[in-house]
């Protein structure tokens, strides 16, 4: 329920942007609450994982075509953006803490601030002992794919070039 009305304050934010950039921005954080949404839903998160992997292809596109075109607009965040932000988050995260952790505002311990009974352990188990080894193979990999990228790519002979 929370994730949806996250979603819907997006979305109304996403009306009042004139910036490229800022809407790619609402863009992808709806696509990843759509896909916790639906990976929660599931009870398996691979076919949210293929879902943000590919929006996340499709944005990178729109983000290339959209620095070529808009490269110099100048960005700006508008006060009432700012303040539409704040009226609709702040009764969101109050109702969220308040209902979800059972936390209560007036008598404030530092028990309460540690979630400790709630934190859900299923991302540290691909860092323990027979999981590490796959994880540094995947972080390594990913290493090697950027020195690559970025040798591939000639300075002054790239498509990213800018003239001055």
């Amino acid at each position: 329920m929370m994730l949806i009305m996250f979603n819907l304050m997006f979305s109304l934010m996403f009306i009042f942007l004139k910036h490229p950039l800022s809407m790619g921005v609402i863009l992808l954080l709806q696509t990843l609450i759509i896909s916790m949404i639906t990976g929660l839903m599931n009870n398996n998160f691979w076919f949210s994982y293929i879902l943000f992997l590919i929006f996340i292809g499709g944005m990178l596109i729109l983000f290339m075509y959209m620095t070529s075109i808009a490269s110099n607009e100048m960005f700006s965040i508008s006060k009432l953006m700012i303040l539409l932000m704040m009226t609709l988050l702040t009764p969101l995260l109050w109702i969220f803490l308040k209902n979800y952790y059972q936390i209560n505002f007036l008598n404030m311990n530092f028990e309460n601030l540690f979630f400790h009974n709630h934190i859900n352990f299923n991302l540290i188990k691909f860092y323990w002992y027979p999981n590490n080894l796959i994880m540094l193979i995947l972080i390594f990999y990913l290493l090697l794919t950027l020195i690559a990228s970025v040798k591939i790519i000639n300075i002054k002979y790239g498509p990213i070039r800018q003239k001055f």
